[in-house]
């Protein structure tokens, strides 16, 4: 990125494989919207149900290999358009205390009672799931990915030994296309049944463009299209995205190497801070967070990390600290002299 005429490294964003500014992307983008404009300008309930909403939701289904896929417009209405398709089906809903926001508002939407549980804690979900009784029909809803830290939830976890009638609702819009042998995302990551999961993805992060889906089960899909308010009175993505989409997904479906070279620079970060002696956590994600121990110690990390040419990358983000972190994303496209010179600062600074 450019900043104040200095180029320098970003490890910020979420653009896990660059495809935002990759030349097929791009140029299905702009084939577009030269051939079908900008805006369908109306609902797909109504007229605006142009034909590549049905070929990308398909791409979808066969990249994920679930039943099912249905857009959104945009990824943090995912979780909302599944909960007002579901309004009225469980009698309860446990929301990890370090969810995503857009869970939080989806929650809100089941109508049912909202039980927090600790951030990651299987125990504490088998626990209140007893404690309800045979007859409650209970939704868990977490990320897949934690954006914050990089950990993931251990769906495996919360589902063993589970009744059926406990469902999970995963945001997976960090998950998706990072983990996992095939970039399916956190399930295929820890080897848990899809049938068991629905999972809502964005496309502005893996896959670099904009928009979201939901993939689940045909019946889920129906109840979406007929119950979900925000679905039947959304204007549907921009043609031109959806495009862009398809070619990002075409893309991360032939190229493996881009997930391999994201887990190599991932690892090769870790062992190296852990060398150094900073405490990483041992998620798969491509993320380090660090918090500095005080005000002097954010303003000296600042001042070393634009001296080494990166982008501090200083946020305050829910499920973060409160008075906001470092928070560190790694690219498949990152260098290796990017990253050792990222590597180079934080060692040191591990005692911040």
């Amino acid at each position: 990125m450019i900043q104040r005429g200095r180029t320098l490294s970003y490890f910020a964003g979420c653009d896990y494989f660059r495809l935002a500014s990759h030349p097929e992307v791009l140029g299905a983008v702009s084939d577009a919207l030269e051939r079908f404009g900008l805006n369908v300008a109306a609902s797909r309930k109504t007229t605006g149900n142009h034909v590549i909403y049905g070929q990308l939701e398909e791409e979808l289904t066969c990249f994920f290999e679930c039943e099912a896929a249905v857009l959104v417009s945009n990824g943090y209405l995912t979780n909302l358009v599944v909960a007002q398709a579901l309004a009225g089906d469980f009698t309860h809903a446990l929301i990890d205390e370090r969810a995503h926001g857009s869970l939080f508002d989806a929650a809100g939407m089941l109508g049912c009672p909202i039980i927090h549980y600790p951030h990651r804690d299987a125990q504490a979900v088998a626990a209140q799931v007893r404690s309800l009784g045979a007859r409650a029909k209970v939704l868990v809803l977490t990320d897949g990915l934690f954006p914050h830290c990089g950990e993931v939830a251990p769906l495996d976890q919360y589902l063993r030994g589970m009744p059926r009638g406990v469902m999970l609702l995963v945001d997976d819009a960090h998950g998706a296309g990072t983990l996992g042998k095939n970039g399916r995302g956190t399930a295929e990551f820890l080897g848990v049944p899809s049938r068991r999961v629905i999972q809502t993805i964005t496309f502005s992060k893996a896959l670099g463009v904009y928009g979201g889906a939901v993939l689940g089960s045909r019946l889920l899909r129906e109840r979406i299209i007929e119950r979900s308010r925000l679905f039947v009175g959304n204007t549907p993505l921009p043609p031109p995205l959806v495009a862009g989409t398809l070619a990002a997904l075409a893309l991360l479906g032939a190229e493996p190497g881009f997930r391999r070279r994201l887990a190599f620079n991932t690892a090769y970060v870790k062992a190296a801070l852990r060398r150094a002696g900073r405490p990483v956590n041992d998620g798969p994600g491509p993320i380090v967070p660090l918090l500095p121990q005080d005000g002097a110690a954010v303003e000296k990390l600042r001042r070393a990390l634009l001296r080494a040419g990166i982008h501090p990358p200083y946020i305050n983000y829910r499920g973060g600290p409160a008075d906001g972190y470092f928070r560190f994303v790694l690219s498949s496209e990152h260098t290796a002299a990017q990253l050792d010179a990222l590597v180079g600062v934080l060692g040191p600074c591990a005692g911040s």
